[in-house]
């Protein structure tokens, strides 16, 4: 019975470089001259620092462009609040989400029901594997998915026969 799984994966080494790509730039560029604007990684969380608020933008904007150009998904990116470090300087945690949580799992098992497509969807762990009896029907229903979930990267993959 063919069969695929949605999923969410982002590529580790890609925001590892983005990251490096951005502090980087961030440390050649002329108006960041004397300051402590930097990103760090720690595992699934990217801190982003600057001395004000403006700067701390101007981080997110080179970040955010260098995981673009490096194929990353933007919308894995889940921002928390601004903080005040010491004095003028801030930070905030950029945190990378991967894998389908339980609620956009049942939102996926619900549009795929609704439709009234002949597959079945199946949640396991961060994956929703979706079967059905022809190749064709599996193909519409990753066009479904494709429509009713914009707000989160999603991958098909082991799409087997």
């Amino acid at each position: 019975m063919p069969s695929f799984d949605i999923v969410s994966e982002i590529d580790e080494v890609e925001i590892r470089n983005a990251v490096e790509q951005t502090n980087k730039e961030v440390g050649n560029r002329y108006d960041f001259k004397g300051s402590d604007a930097r990103v760090e990684q720690n595992d699934k969380v990217l801190t982003a620092f600057a001395d004000s608020e403006f700067q701390l933008d101007q981080v997110k904007d080179v970040l955010v462009t260098k995981l673009a150009k490096r194929g990353v998904d933007i919308r894995a990116l889940d921002e928390g609040k601004v903080e005040k470090v010491s004095g003028n300087k801030v930070k905030q945690a950029l945190t990378i989400k991967t894998g389908v949580d339980s609620d956009l799992a049942k939102r996926i098992v619900r549009a795929i029901k609704d439709s009234k497509l002949k597959v079945q969807a199946a949640i396991q762990g961060d994956a929703v594997r979706v079967s059905g009896a022809k190749r064709d029907t599996l193909q519409e229903a990753i066009a479904l998915i494709r429509k009713a979930v914009d707000d989160f990267p999603l991958q098909y993959q082991n799409f087997r026969d």
